[in-house]
């Protein structure tokens, strides 16, 4: 099973920070660094010293990283352009060496969106906007050098576009579409995603997403052994109880709340719920670590839990 790493930093994260955890990632020998794509904290504190982009960071850790697998869950539709974000990825995909992920969806968080003068459309409208963003995404990056794109919708029009520059990975960035939405979201995700993601949901209701998503594969007769499913839970993870309890407050949330919704307690605790998961047909797990200074964390979990 594929470990991965995901963190929160808009809760307050510097670039530097974000680095540091990025490259005790790579240097424990986990599958990949992702990070959310969000403007405004969530909850409690001041998110000091306040946002940053996502495609920035990542552009930035094309530079300053080797090897790990870089990527966002997930990038809200509504911050970019899609012909934009088409050539930010792909640009930061070459400087990376092909190792760039896109998580995109619609997109949740109206204050963000207020506090930065960023358009929240109706819910029905952002997944006909993501739908559109998609075949655009898609329609660039496979486009044959020397044509050109067009495309016309009703929230995007594509004239003769060059449709460069091109991702290093051949056919493009892989895309990855998750949530809980029961028919638009699995159809999304069957004719347009590389993976799919279920985070922070009980592991029944995991499992019943990820047969949707097959299910929606073979409507449109793809094989879903194509398709790479993966969920995420906060991760609070100790060698003992009194470890685990520390980072827990640490993080500020409760040692029985995180064993029930999380990859929380000691090793040996996480590594039997692991099994469980993979139990649902998850073949990868991101590991949302909030308390970006306790690399130790990190490499508890390299050590006891990553194969």
């Amino acid at each position: 099973m594929d470990l991965r790493i995901f963190i929160e930093p808009q809760q307050g994260a510097s670039y530097d920070d974000q680095l540091a955890v990025a490259r005790a990632t790579e240097e424990l020998g986990f599958d990949a660094f992702f990070r959310s794509d969000h403007y405004l904290v969530m909850g409690d504190g001041d998110g000091l010293p306040g946002p940053t982009d996502a495609m920035v960071t990542l552009a930035g850790l094309a530079r300053d990283t080797t090897s790990v697998r870089l990527g966002t869950l997930v990038s809200s539709s509504t911050f970019r352009y899609p012909g934009v974000l088409a050539i930010s990825a792909a640009q930061i995909d070459q400087m990376s060496g092909g190792r760039l992920e896109l998580g995109l969806g619609t997109g949740w968080y109206e204050a963000e969106h207020q506090a930065y003068g960023i358009p929240f459309p109706a819910l029905g409208e952002r997944f006909e906007r993501l739908d559109e963003q998609l075949q655009i995404l898609t329609g660039l990056w496979g486009t044959p050098v020397g044509d050109t794109f067009d495309f016309s919708g009703d929230y995007y029009t594509i004239t003769d576009s060059p449709a460069l520059p091109k991702p290093a990975q051949p056919g493009g960035v892989p895309i990855i579409i998750g949530g809980g939405g029961t028919k638009r979201t699995p159809r999304l995700a069957a004719r347009y995603a590389a993976e799919f993601n279920r985070v922070f949901a009980p592991l029944g209701e995991i499992e019943q997403q990820f047969e949707r998503v097959r299910q929606a594969c073979e409507r449109i007769e793809r094989d879903p052994a194509t398709m790479v499913l993966s969920c995420g839970f906060v991760a609070c993870v100790g060698r003992d109880d009194a470890e685990v309890s520390r980072r827990a407050a640490a993080i500020g949330r409760e040692v029985s709340e995180l064993k029930e919704n999380g990859l929380a307690g000691t090793v040996g605790e996480v590594a039997e719920k692991l099994e469980r998961i993979a139990q649902t047909g998850a073949t990868r797990v991101y590991f949302q670590v909030l308390d970006l200074h306790d690399l130790d964390h990190l490499a508890l979990i390299a050590e006891y839990l990553h194969n």
